[in-house]
């Protein structure tokens, strides 16, 4: 299919190549940008020639190769027996259930901006990792997170991954 389509068909063959591999969304934006050699403002390698922007097809393409798999188990709600357990954990160390958005809650103070931003950070590179992004609120050395799984109505054992990972990452900053 590539050679019947030229070298913009070979330019997707290889894109959709890097997909087995363990590079990201980072990766996969930098080989869109840089690939052939075109500075950081030319799409040329997959553009529509007219405008110099992706291609509506290549776009959709490049979301569906970073989407991370988890099990769908992950990604369903959570029974009422597993959310009385989970809850309790987590109110333990301090998060907080928001009925009203199913959701739950937590904010964190840190020493600094620096710290505050570096703890940010490592949960944006996790977030990114599961395909689950937090809702979040930074000013100066306060951090302020709410998770839910909006596609799904409310929280997930993705939700409670990702509060476990951040209530980890706040001890080591």
């Amino acid at each position: 299919m590539a050679a019947a389509l030229g070298a913009r068909g070979a330019r997707l063959s290889s894109l959709v190549a890097l997909r087995g591999g363990r590079r990201g969304l980072a990766a996969k934006m930098q080989w869109l940008r840089f690939g052939s050699g075109h500075g950081p403002c030319c799409w040329a390698d997959l553009c529509d020639e007219r405008q110099h922007t992706p291609s509506i097809s290549i776009l959709r393409k490049l979301a569906q190769s970073t989407s991370h798999s988890l099990q769908s188990s992950d990604s369903q709600l959570l029974t009422a027996e597993e959310r009385n357990q989970i809850l309790l954990e987590l109110k333990k160390a301090g998060w907080s259930e928001l009925s009203e958005k199913d959701a739950i809650y937590k904010e964190f103070s840190f020493k600094n901006f620096n710290q505050a931003f570096g703890f940010m950070s490592r949960v944006a590179l996790q977030a990114e990792k599961i395909n689950h992004h937090p809702e979040w609120f930074n000013v100066y050395n306060k951090v302020q997170i709410t998770l839910t799984s909006h596609d799904y109505g409310g929280l997930t054992r993705r939700d409670v991954q990702l509060a476990r990972f951040i209530e980890k990452a706040s001890v080591f900053v």
